[in-house]
């Protein structure tokens, strides 16, 4: 059962990132609904292997499976340098040309360090709460996953020019993380 269900996992992996690949690529109206399709077949997929093998096992097994076959569309979706060609509104945007400014790259610092942090924090707090299994892995699993999310959130503010948007994400994550933890811890 494990190998048909890892073979499942694999095509949807791989059909969902294809979705999700088009949406990206796409910049008309069906990028939602490409969206929102990839989105429902990944985590589709995950509540039903969830369900049907168990909730540590299952999540486990579709989370790799599924990457796995997200690999395979990113690997062969990959463009050859020799045989890349510029077409005509493929090119890179060209940067801003506006020259930077010494707060924003202080507000920036400031966003994704320590509130990139405390949203971070957030989410693994959360997830150590609510993952089921013996306690001792549950904290380990959120240890592990603190800094991926912190290198995440970062990454993202850096890249974003928009500091209010980065900046309620984040606290907005921040409070919902702590708060959806605490709740869990007082059940």
């Amino acid at each position: 059962m494990i190998a048909l269900a890892s073979l499942l996992l694999i095509a949807g992996g791989a059909l969902g990132a294809a979705l999700l690949r088009r949406s990206w690529v796409r910049r008309d109206r069906s990028v939602l609904g490409l969206l929102l399709a990839g989105w429902a077949i990944l985590i589709g997929l995950l509540v039903a292997v969830f369900l049907l093998i168990g909730p540590v096992k299952g999540l486990a097994l579709g989370l790799a499976m599924e990457g796995i076959g997200a690999l395979a569309i990113i690997w062969f979706g990959r463009v050859r340098r020799k045989a890349a060609r510029v077409r005509d509104g493929d090119v890179a945007p060209e940067p801003l040309e506006e020259p930077g400014r010494f707060w924003r790259g202080v507000l920036r610092a400031l966003l994704a360090g320590p509130l990139g942090m405390t949203a971070a924090m957030g989410v693994a707090f959360c997830v150590t709460v609510y993952l089921p299994g013996d306690p001792r892995t549950r904290i380990v699993l959120g240890g592990l996953l603190l800094p991926i999310l912190w290198g995440l959130a970062m990454t993202w503010t850096l890249a974003d020019r928009r500091l209010l948007r980065a900046t309620a994400v984040l606290v907005g994550t921040s409070i919902i993380g702590f708060g959806l933890a605490a709740l869990g811890g007082a059940a």
